[in-house]
């Protein structure tokens, strides 16, 4: 026991093994003491697999008070004008560089869960015209191409009436892997190069996991047509090779 309080300049390969086997003992961490011993501690081990399913459903019934306590303690990454932390829980993407929500938080924006905090959000589909006329997010605007997303957003921005609230723009296109990251890669290029940096018009930008793909067999009641049209449809094979010369 006293190699414990040892001088801090010991080699700690001294040290470790002492700690091993004070911390350790051989039939601690047998499968029923460690069960017994998580059921002790309240931590329930079985039902780690389901941990960010539990999480998201616990966000949707934050009250306002819960939300602003959350937001002033949270350490995440801030927003593109570091004002402060991003609001909408995010998951991994193909893009590291963007912020990605599931459909699920999608769903509680549209259901207003997060209302007080935020004024507007604008939904901002990149697919191609016939796409979107298959069957959209309801409330989502048909912005295929630059000039079209930069005219709607940059050339009159959208400012909230209460300055305490927030303006968030979420992308997406079929899958989100090519169109929708791209636009909102171009926004955020577009709003840097108009303002003084850091500000912007449009600091928090998101895109949705999996697209229109993921999103439409799951909540089909949030879709106006309830349809999916992909864009490699054999109707429309002209039209993809017209907006793809365009675009280019």
């Amino acid at each position: 026991c006293r190699q414990l309080f040892r001088s801090p300049s010991m080699p700690s390969s001294v040290i470790r093994p002492i700690l091993k086997r004070i911390d350790r003992p051989p039939d601690r961490d047998t499968p029923v003491k460690t069960k017994r011993r998580r059921s002790v501690a309240g931590t329930p081990g079985e039902e780690q697999p389901a941990e960010p399913k539990a999480r998201l459903l616990r966000s949707r019934s934050f009250c306002h008070e819960e939300i602003e306590n959350m937001l002033a303690n949270d350490h995440r990454e801030l927003i593109g004008d570091f004002s402060k932390a991003y609001l909408l829980q995010t998951v991994e993407g193909k893009h590291q560089d963007l912020k990605y929500i599931s459909p699920e938080m999608m769903v509680a924006v549209l259901n207003g869960q997060f209302s007080s905090l935020i004024e507007s959000c604008v939904i901002v589909d990149c697919r191609y015209p016939y796409e979107y006329e298959g069957g959209h997010i309801k409330g989502a605007v048909n912005l295929p191409m630059e000039q079209d997303v930069e005219d709607f957003l940059l050339k009159k921005p959208i400012v909230p009436f209460d300055a305490a609230k927030r303006v968030i723009v979420i992308f997406h296109c079929e899958f989100s892997s090519e169109r929708g990251p791209r636009m909102c890669r171009f926004v955020r290029e577009k709003d840097r190069a108009c303002n003084e940096y850091p500000h912007l018009h449009y600091p928090e930008l998101y895109v949705l996991k999996g697209g229109y793909r993921e999103f439409f067999p799951q909540y089909q009641a949030h879709c106006e047509p309830q349809d999916y049209r992909p864009m490699h449809h054999e109707d429309f094979k002209e039209d993809l090779r017209r907006f793809r010369l365009k675009s280019r």
